[in-house]
C-alpha cells in the first residue's frame, strides 16, 4: 500500500515551495536565559544546521536514479552528520523510504519512528509511511490506527482520504466490515472527487451487509 505521494518527487515541494520548511531550529515558550545557550545557538547550531540541508540531495539523486544501496549509504552519513537538524532528519525520512523499496519494512518503520519534521506534509508522510510498514508486515490493528491518524493530520482533499481509503482496506483485513463500510462512505460523503477516481461505490457494495 506504498503511496505515491510519499515517492521521492517530494523533492520538488522542498525546493519551489517556501512554505514547504523545516523547522530550524527549537522554540518554546519558556525564555532561556543563559548566555552559553544563546553562544552554542548563534555560532554552532545554526550555521550547521543551514549546511545540512543541503546533505540530502545527494541521497535523493542516487533514489532518483534507482540506485538503492548507494541511496541507504547515502543517507546513513546523512543522518549519522545531521541528526536532530534539518538534513538529518529528512536524511533519515529517504533511508526509510528506500528501505521500503527493499522491501526491509521492520528496519524503514524504526527509522520512520526516529524522524521529527514540523513540515505538514512530510509529517503526514512519516504517518502513513508507518502505516504503509505495519501493514506489509500485517499487523493491521496498527495500521489502521496509524492511517487514521495520518488522515486527521492537516486534513485536506488528497491527504486525508487517501488514508481514510487505507484504513479502510485494512479493517477489511480484519474482517470490521462495519468499520470499512463507514469509512467508505465517509470518503464518498466528503471527498467526492477521490470517491470517483477510487470507484468508491464497489467497496461500499460490498461492505454494507
Amino acid at each position: 500500500m506504498i503511496d505515491n505521494i510519499t515517492e521521492f518527487k517530494f523533492r520538488e515541494a522542498l525546493k519551489n515551495n517556501k512554505t514547504v520548511r523545516l523547522v530550524t531550529y527549537i522554540g518554546g515558550a519558556v525564555v532561556v536565559a543563559v548566555l552559553g545557550y544563546f553562544a552554542y545557538d548563534y555560532f554552532i547550531f545554526r550555521p550547521n544546521n543551514e549546511k545540512s540541508k543541503d546533505s540530502y540531495y545527494a541521497a535523493l539523486n542516487y533514489a532518483a536514479a534507482d540506485s538503492v544501496d548507494l541511496a541507504i549509504d547515502e543517507a546513513r552519513r546523512g543522518v549519522k552528520k545531521f541528526d536532530g537538524k534539518i538534513g538529518g532528519e529528512i536524511n533519515q525520512f529517504i533511508l526509510a523510504r528506500t528501505l521500503m523499496e527493499k522491501g526491509e519494512y521492520k528496519n524503514a518503520l524504526k527509522e520512520l519512528q526516529g524522524v521529527k519534521l514540523d513540515d505538514t506534509f512530510l509529517s503526514v508522510a512519516v504517518i502513513s509511511l508507518q502505516g504503509d510498514c505495519q501493514s506489509e508486515l500485517k499487523n493491521y490493528k496498527e495500521a489502521k490506527e496509524l492511517y487514521l491518524k495520518a488522515s486527521k493530520k492537516n486534513v485536506n482533499d488528497k491527504t486525508t482520504p487517501e488514508n481514510l481509503f487505507k484504513a479502510a482496506l485494512v479493517a477489511e483485513k480484519l474482517n470490521q466490515k462495519a468499520e470499512a463500510f463507514e469509512l467508505y462512505t465517509r470518503i464518498e460523503n466528503e471527498y467526492p472527487n477521490f470517491a470517483s477516481q477510487k470507484a468508491i461505490s464497489k467497496y461500499i457494495s460490498r461492505t454494507q451487509n
